[in-house]
């Protein structure tokens, strides 16, 4: 009878899978390495996720349900767009800050070709609100009607992460670029 599988371990796993990406990359990282760092055996990993891609692909569902936690926490449902908007932008730049080997793998795990049909659907799932809100925006004029969502939604992460680069870089002027990176985002987006 096989053993049940134990939460800690996976998530010691995927926690070890998290480092060793964002120092290695995705296709040079071995699994070898990651079960290493995670204190288990070479064949636990194996028991948890099948394959590499599983195991990319649980990582990615991980990062983005955590993502998601950080930025719809709290989401000001009856406030103004902007005020709704500035929440996920303050909520994602702080998380990308503060978890930099999180961001680092989620950037390299979105462009990497590896993920998912499913995993990239349930990555954006916990996402559906923020992208209503821009929707509505966009339908009751209060944001630009020339500009697709997906445009919307991809300037938003574009200058989030520009902002982040730069608080890492200079931390004591980390109010001034967040502010000042909502600002432009702002600017651009909303209806003159």
């Amino acid at each position: 009878m096989a053993r049940p599988k134990s939460e800690d371990k996976r998530n010691a796993i995927l926690d070890a899978a998290t480092r060793v990406f964002a120092e290695r990359g995705l296709t040079a990282a071995p699994t070898s390495e990651i079960s290493k760092q995670a204190r288990v055996a070479d064949g636990t990993l194996f028991t948890y996720f099948k394959t590499k891609d599983d195991l990319i692909n649980a990582l990615y569902r991980e990062i983005k349900l955590e993502l998601a936690d950080a930025m719809m926490s709290g989401f000001p449902r009856k406030k103004s767009v902007r005020t709704r908007l500035r929440h996920v932008w303050d909520a994602y730049v702080n998380w990308g800050v503060t978890h930099p080997k999180q961001r680092n793998v989620l950037a390299q795990l979105q462009v990497s070709g590896m993920l998912s049909k499913e995993s990239i659907e349930a990555g954006s799932a916990p996402f559906v609100e923020m992208q209503n809100t821009i929707r509505d925006a966009i339908e009751q004029h209060i944001l630009r009607v020339d500009l697709p969502i997906e445009m919307i939604s991809k300037m938003l992460g574009a200058l989030a992460e520009a902002s982040m680069d730069l608080i890492v870089l200079k931390p004591a002027m980390a109010k001034k670029y967040r502010d000042g990176g909502f600002e432009i985002y702002w600017a651009g987006i909303a209806r003159k």
